[in-house]
């Protein structure tokens, strides 16, 4: 015969009357009783009815008095002590139906289901991480719509490794630009030509660490570096290779 353990309220109510007053943070945790009394639903062909048990605290095992008077004990970490804990919407409601019983929300106080843990609450390092990760933003900076770029501003570019780098993973990417372009487009040019790179390379993110500018031989030098990574990484400005292609080529920003 399977059976589900259902715990009554008024065995934490016999528990609460019998602790400590309230003392606030200073109140002693409450003495461990030796058994807890419960409620255990029988499953059988004739229905589902509700017989009394209790719960050693000392040994984990569910003592349960059956009709005739006899005590059956089973282990918590059996199987048909597992299967004790297990209570379908169907039998809450055949009890409800056989016994009376309103396990409505309006009376759902009547019984405490025993029910897997709740969920715990973010922390608040994880809520400061959500927020910094809401605060990222593609590298590629936003154009107007139907913003197309003039091919002729575009000089040269290349991506070299950053020496000192053990794992390989920081990169400067240098373009030469016309003299008066426009900031957003010279970094742009730096974030397209680090996406080609990238692909060629296998890796599908970069982080925006810092660009520097400077004028030489008449023409302007953009040199951003960006770290490198399989997974996408935190930051301000993150670059995802795939899609810093399609809107480089749709802004007519040479990724090469």
């Amino acid at each position: 015969m399977a059976r589900a353990l259902i715990l009554s309220v008024a065995v934490a109510v016999g528990l609460a009357g019998c602790g400590p007053a309230d003392l606030g943070l200073a109140t002693p945790p409450r003495t461990k009783p030796d058994q807890v009394t419960v409620q255990v639903m029988d499953r059988s062909a004739a229905g589902t009815k509700l017989s009394r048990a209790r719960v050693s605290t000392k040994s984990g095992d569910i003592l349960i008095l059956e009709p005739d008077g006899s005590v059956t004990e089973v282990a918590l970490d059996s199987e048909a002590g597992r299967d004790a804990f297990e209570v379908t919407e169907a039998e809450l409601a055949e009890l409800s139906v056989n016994l009376g019983l309103d396990l409505s929300a309006a009376d759902v106080s009547n019984f405490d289901m025993v029910t897997p843990e709740r969920r715990r609450l973010p922390t608040a390092q994880q809520k400061a991480l959500e927020a910094f990760a809401a605060r990222t933003e593609p590298a590629l900076p936003q154009f107007p719509k139907g913003f197309v770029a003039d091919p002729a501003v575009f000089a040269g570019v290349r991506v070299d490794a950053v020496k000192g780098d053990r794992k390989g993973d920081l990169v400067e990417v240098t373009a030469n630009l016309k003299p008066g372009v426009d900031a957003d487009v010279a970094f742009a040019y730096a974030t397209c030509a680090l996406a080609g790179w990238a692909k060629g390379t296998g890796r599908d993110y970069a982080r925006h660490i810092r660009t520097l500018q400077d004028k030489r031989k008449g023409k302007l030098v953009i040199g951003s570096v960006f770290t490198l990574s399989e997974g996408r990484p935190m930051g301000l400005k993150v670059m995802e290779t795939n899609d810093t292609l399609r809107a480089c080529k749709d802004r007519g920003i040479p990724a090469a």
